[in-house]
C-alpha cells in the first residue's frame, strides 16, 4: 500500500471519539489444509463460536472460543442441501448458520450440528454477502441484481416468512454489515473499472429505514490518505464505527461513524496477507479472515 505505517496514529478529520488502539494478535486458526480459500466468517455472540465458509470438502467449519474445531458440515456436492460455492456466512441470534451459495444462487440455513433447516432459491441472481440483525433477520446482498434483501424466517421450524428487496440500484454490492445498536447497514459496492484499472470500491451506509446517511469511495479516501484502497469486508464495532479490510494495504481500517466521514485510522497494519472477512465477537475481539494464508486471526486490546 505504501505509507501506511506513517499514518499510524494519525486521525482523519472530524474524529469525535477515540478509536481503540493497541490491538494484538491473540489467536490464529486454520491454515492451508484446515481451510481452503476461505470466503466468510461470522461469530455467534451467545456461545463465542466462529463459523467459517471455505472451499474444502465440508464447506462450513465451526470453531470454539479456544480455537478447537467443533464441527464440520455442508458437503460439497449437487444434492439439495449441499453447498456448491459458499460466498459468505452469518450466525443468527437464535443459533443458526446461514450461507450464501453462489453455485446454485441460493441461501441455505443450518443448525450448529450441521442439520439443514431451510433453503431459499427463488428470486436471486447472485446472493453474496449477508449479516444477521439482533432479531435473527438476515440482510443480504445480490451482486448481480444490485439489490439488498431482508430475509425473515422461523429457522427453528424451517419456514420462510418473507424475502423482500429493501434497497435497489446498488452497484455490485457484496460485503454487508448490520449495526446491532442502530440497525444501520453498511454495504461495499464494487465499481466498474475505467480503462486498464481494476476498479474501485465504495462503502455506503444506510439507515435502518434504508436512507443514505453516508458513503465513501476509493477516490474520497485518497483525499485523506494517499494510497489506493480496495475494501473487501465491513463490520460495525460496538460504538457504531465502520471498520473495513483493505487488500491493497493489507490492513484493517476504521472509517469512523457515518456522520464523521472521512476518518482514516489503521487498526491493524501488519501481519495480514489478503483480508477478506471481518467480524466482532461478544468480548470485542476483532476477527479477521485472511484468505492469503487461509487463516482466522483474532485480535484483542493489549
Amino acid at each position: 500500500g505504501g505509507g501506511l505505517a506513517s499514518a499510524l496514529g494519525r486521525s482523519g478529520r472530524g474524529a469525535s471519539a477515540p478509536v481503540p488502539a493497541g490491538l494484538g494478535l491473540r489467536l490464529c486458526l486454520g491454515g492451508w489444509g484446515s481451510l481452503v480459500n476461505p470466503t466468510g466468517v461470522a461469530a455467534c455472540r451467545g456461545s463465542g463460536r466462529l463459523a467459517v465458509a471455505h472451499d474444502g470438502k465440508k464447506r462450513i467449519h465451526v470453531f470454539g472460543p479456544s480455537g478447537f474445531c467443533l464441527q464440520r458440515f455442508g458437503e460439497r456436492g449437487d444434492a439439495g442441501n449441499d453447498i456448491k460455492y459458499p460466498l459468505d456466512v452469518t450466525v443468527t441470534s437464535d443459533g443458526h448458520v446461514v450461507v450464501t451459495d453462489g453455485g446454485d444462487c441460493s441461501v441455505k440455513a443450518f443448525d450448529f450440528e450441521g442439520r439443514a433447516v431451510l433453503a431459499v432459491r427463488e428470486g436471486f441472481c447472485l446472493p453474496w454477502g449477508l449479516d444477521a440483525t439482533h432479531r435473527s433477520e438476515v440482510i443480504l446482498t445480490d451482486s448481480e441484481a444490485g439489490a439488498l434483501y431482508r430475509l425473515t424466517a422461523d429457522f427453528q421450524r424451517g419456514e420462510l416468512k418473507k424475502c423482500q428487496i429493501i434497497r435497489s440500484q446498488l452497484v455490485s454490492p457484496r460485503a454487508v454489515a448490520v449495526c446491532q445498536t442502530s440497525g444501520a447497514v453498511a454495504v461495499i459496492e464494487h465499481l466498474k473499472a475505467q480503462g486498464p484499472n481494476k476498479g474501485s470500491t465504495r462503502v455506503k451506509i444506510l439507515s435502518a429505514e434504508m436512507d443514505l446517511i453516508g458513503q465513501m469511495d476509493s477516490f474520497g479516501l485518497n483525499l485523506v490518505f494517499p494510497s489506493r484502497i480496495y475494501a473487501t469486508a465491513v463490520a460495525f464495532d460496538r460504538e457504531g464505527r465502520v471498520i473495513v479490510t483493505d487488500v491493497c494495504s493489507q490492513a484493517v481500517i476504521c472509517l469512523g461513524k457515518p456522520e464523521e466521514f472521512p476518518i482514516f485510522n489503521p487498526l491493524i497494519s501488519h501481519g495480514l496477507s489478503y483480508p477478506v472477512g471481518l467480524t466482532y465477537m461478544a468480548n470485542d475481539s476483532l476477527v479477521v479472515l485472511d484468505s492469503g494464508d487461509h487463516s482466522i486471526k483474532i485480535y484483542s486490546s493489549t
